[in-house]
C-alpha cells in the first residue's frame, strides 16, 4: 500500500485485489507510531486493553471514557494507518440512540476514523444509523468478548450448522446495514471462508483461519508479553516479555552494585569536551523536558 493514510475505500480495494490486509491492536502513541511504521494497514484500540493494559479477566469493565483516552493517544502516534475504536459494553446495546451518540464520542474526542461493535443482525439498524451519521462501521461476528458471560466463556462460535447459518445471517445483515468490514474471531475456518466469499467487503480474522481478506492479532500477544496466555490462534513473533525482564533485571543489578549511572550518563559542572552536543535531552519520571 502507499504512504497515504488507509481508508475504508483502501480497504475495499484491497479486497478486490486479493490483497491480504494487516491490523494490529495499540494502545499509546509509542506502540502506533512502531506499528504504524512497520506498514499496518489498520490500528485497532481495542477494549482488549481492559486485560492486557488494565489487567481485568474480562474486557466488560472497559469504559468509554478509557477508550477516548487510549484513542486520543494512539491518534497522536500514527500517521498512516487507518484508527478503529472499540464500542465498550453497554455503549451501545441499550438503545440506537445511545450508541449514535458514544460513537459520536469516539470519533470527535477520541480521533478514529472508525468505530467497531460487536453482534451480528440485532444491531444492523444502529449500523444503518451510524453509517447515515457518517461514522464508518467495522463489524464484529463470531466469538464476541463482550458475550462471555452469555456464551460461558471465550468459545469457539459456529461449529454446527445451525451455528454456522446464524453467523453467515450476521454477516450478511452488517453489510447490508453498511458495514466496511467485519472482524471474524473464533470460528471454523470452513464457516470464516464461506462468509469472506460471500460478502463484498472484507473479513478480518482472528482464530478464523486463513480464508480470511485480512488478520488481526493483540500485540502483546504477537510480542509474547505473556507467558501464561498461549492460545492456539496466536502466533508469537517474538519473546519480548523475557526480553524486558532481562533489560529490567540487569538495571536493577547495576544500580544495586553502583555501577548505573556511570560518569557518560552524568551531569557535572566541568565543561563538556570538545564535540559533544550542546544540549542535552532529559528525561524525568513524568516524561520528556
Amino acid at each position: 500500500m502507499s504512504a497515504q493514510r488507509v481508508t475504508i475505500h483502501t480497504l475495499r480495494a484491497c479486497k478486490g485485489r486479493g490483497e491480504r490486509i494487516t491490523m494490529l491492536t495499540a494502545y499509546d502513541a509509542t506502540f502506533a507510531r512502531l506499528l504504524d511504521e512497520a506498514g499496518a494497514d489498520i490500528l485497532l484500540v481495542g477494549d482488549s486493553l481492559g486485560m492486557v493494559v488494565q489487567g481485568h479477566d474480562t474486557t466488560l469493565p472497559v469504559t468509554l471514557d478509557d477508550m477516548i483516552y487510549h484513542c486520543r493517544a494512539v491518534a497522536r502516534g500514527a500517521r498512516r494507518a487507518q484508527i478503529v475504536g472499540d464500542m465498550p459494553f453497554m455503549t451501545y446495546q441499550e438503545s440506537v440512540e445511545l450508541g449514535v451518540r458514544n460513537a459520536g464520542r469516539l470519533i470527535k474526542e477520541g480521533g478514529c476514523h472508525a468505530i467497531k461493535l460487536e453482534g451480528g443482525a440485532q444491531h444492523a439498524e444502529l449500523v444503518a444509523r451510524l453509517v447515515a451519521s457518517g461514522i464508518p462501521v467495522m463489524g464484529h461476528i463470531g466469538l464476541t468478548p463482550q458475550s462471555f458471560h452469555q456464551m460461558g466463556g471465550f468459545r469457539v462460535q459456529g461449529k454446527d450448522a445451525a451455528g454456522a447459518a446464524r453467523l453467515i445471517a450476521d454477516a450478511r445483515a452488517l453489510e447490508a446495514a453498511g458495514a466496511y468490514a467485519l472482524v471474524l474471531e473464533g470460528m471454523p475456518s470452513e464457516v470464516a471462508a464461506e462468509i469472506t466469499a460471500a460478502l463484498a467487503i472484507p473479513t478480518i480474522g482472528i482464530g478464523a483461519g486463513v480464508g480470511c481478506d485480512g488478520q488481526v492479532l493483540v500485540i502483546y500477544d504477537l510480542l509474547g508479553m505473556d507467558d501464561r496466555f498461549k492460545p492456539k490462534f496466536v502466533r508469537r513473533y517474538a519473546d519480548v516479555g523475557a526480553t524486558i525482564k532481562d533489560a529490567c533485571g540487569r538495571f536493577i543489578a547495576d544500580v544495586r552494585a553502583g555501577s548505573f549511572p556511570a560518569q557518560a550518563e552524568s551531569f557535572s559542572t566541568i565543561s563538556e569536551p570538545a564535540g559533544a552536543p550542546a544540549a542535552l535531552p532529559f528525561y524525568s519520571s513524568s516524561g520528556r523536558k
